[in-house]
């Protein structure tokens, strides 16, 4: 499947650099998805992952020359989805705000979108702290060891990929996966022990 994909996505960036641009419409249908949960793990803000997907696929079609048919489509899109994060962050810390509504903003969640389950309601409500607390465990890690734990444990990219997203080698990656998951390990040895 993999392969078929790759080989779809190439001969869709090679219309799409010669001047077919419905070609983006297609890399879209098979990437969006992936992307904006991807997005969404790194920012923990649906909205931001909705404008950093749109924004990423901008790129590509602004970008399209400069795509290397020797390199997986996928890969690239990651790169650019995870230059596109670091900006948004380094605007953050740049230029922080505080929402008049964040009490009301922290209680809604993807979570209240999902269907209920059989489960009762205090295992419900145990299942969301616990959820809640690796979504922050995963959120305070440092942004060079969340981002390739989220695109190898979520998005199934190899390390050799990883490496290409992050300018770096796979053996880099390999080390900040191990650190990335010894700092989670200590930080949810709590509730690790309770389950």
């Amino acid at each position: 499947m993999a392969d078929t994909t790759d080989h779809e996505d190439r001969e869709d960036m090679g219309r799409l650099n010669a001047g077919h641009d419905a070609s983006l419409n297609a890399l879209m249908d098979r990437h969006t998805e992936r992307l904006f949960h991807y997005l969404l793990r790194q920012l923990n803000n649906e909205t931001d992952a909705a404008e950093i997907a749109q924004e990423s696929f901008v790129r590509v079609y602004h970008n399209r020359a400069r795509f290397d048919p020797a390199q997986k489509f996928s890969t690239w899109l990651y790169a650019i989805a995870t230059n596109l994060v670091r900006d948004r962050f380094r605007w953050h810390q740049r230029h922080p705000q505080v929402s008049l509504d964040a009490e009301r903003e922290e209680t809604g969640s993807i979570l209240d979108s999902l269907p209920d389950t059989v489960a009762s309601a205090s295992e419900q409500l145990q299942a969301q702290e616990r959820a809640g607390e690796v979504r922050a465990a995963v959120q305070s890690l440092p942004e060079e060891l969340r981002t390739p734990l989220i695109l190898f444990e979520y998005e199934g990219l190899s390390q050799a990929e990883i490496g290409a997203v992050m300018n770096c080698t796979a053996k880099a990656i390999e080390t900040r996966l191990y650190r990335a998951r010894n700092q989670l390990r200590k930080r949810l040895a709590g509730l690790l022990r309770a389950t």
